[in-house]
């Protein structure tokens, strides 16, 4: 089979497509014909090893697993004598979680692991680039135990992470302001945010407003300004959180009436059928900037290393 290699951390052209060995399913797995996957700051940071911290799971020298790709959709071409849950030519969408791997034309996987039959309703390209910023945004919100007319707001809310997050945090009923730029205001209103602040016009840590959550995705706001923009028992999301802000979030979450949350997220089946009943009642929709062919991730990892895009970057395999 095809499938996109790297042997060494570095810039996108250590990204090789390679002809490997078709992986075949153990007792407990299916084997699934990948039609998309996507490109993800879990992806970028991996392949540059950035944080070092990165090393210390992956490989201290080189990377131990050679095959990323954390996302997927695709068909289901053989299962394992044990796998009850899945049968051949069912349609399923998920999350590789630690193992990766769907940057290929094949990939096994466990039955039992953060998958789900995938929306009639999408194509695979779009349900590839759900399960990212979705499972990521629902693990925040879920801890976050938001209810119905809380002030939430997000910030990056344009990004993977982001957009997933408005939609939400509607959905859930929170009262949601966006921050993104210029270009991507109309794009956040139509995902439900009932205010958008334009960061490059207004800093929303100084405009006088209070929120009962602020979601930062994208870790570019000061942490004591954002901590002054939350109400007093307010949360304060951190989930592309560095070192340094876990500790200062423990600390002031011990130290202060004010919560920060941070920390590696959990994925589960159940987040993706959740996910997925919101997809089947229109409550949560596919953003996608730009789509490559997998003989094309050099490009589509040069692109979202970037930092603009708009939602997802999907990889098509069909």
């Amino acid at each position: 089979m095809k499938a996109i290699v790297y042997t060494q951390y570095g810039p996108p052209e250590v990204l090789q497509l390679k002809v490997v060995e078709k992986p075949s399913p153990k007792d407990n797995e299916i084997l699934l014909s990948v039609k998309a996957t996507a490109v993800n700051s879990g992806d970028w940071r991996l392949r540059k090893a950035d944080p070092f911290a990165v090393r210390l799971l992956f490989g201290l020298m080189k990377p131990k697993i050679n095959i990323l790709g954390s996302v997927f959709s695709g068909e289901v071409e053989s299962v394992g004598k044990d796998v009850k849950l899945f049968k051949i030519g069912d349609q399923v969408f998920g999350h590789a979680d630690m193992r990766l791997g769907a940057y290929a034309e094949y990939r096994s996987l466990p039955e039992n692991g953060t998958l789900a039959l995938k929306p009639d309703s999408i194509t695979h390209t779009e349900a590839a680039v759900i399960p990212f910023g979705g499972v990521t945004a629902l693990h925040f919100i879920k801890k976050a135990r938001l209810k119905p007319g809380q002030k939430v707001l997000i910030n990056g809310a344009s990004g993977a992470v982001g957009s997933a997050a408005v939609q939400l945090a509607k959905h859930f009923g929170a009262t949601v302001t966006g921050v993104c730029s210029t270009a991507n205001i109309d794009l956040v209103k139509s995902l439900g945010a009932d205010m958008v602040i334009d960061y490059t016009k207004e800093d929303f840590t100084q405009n006088g407003e209070k929120y009962d959550v602020i979601f930062d995705t994208v870790n570019k706001v000061s942490f004591s300004r954002s901590l002054k923009s939350l109400n007093k028992g307010g949360l304060l999301i951190l989930s592309a959180a560095g070192m340094s802000e876990m500790i200062q979030g423990f600390w002031t979450s011990v130290t202060s009436s004010k919560k920060v949350l941070t920390g590696v997220i959990s994925h589960s089946a159940e987040d993706v059928l959740f996910l997925k009943e919101l997809i089947e009642k229109n409550r949560l929709k596919p953003v996608i900037d730009r789509t490559y062919s997998l003989a094309q991730i050099v490009e589509a990892h040069a692109y979202i290393e970037k930092g603009h895009k708009k939602g997802n970057v999907a990889i098509t395999l069909e």
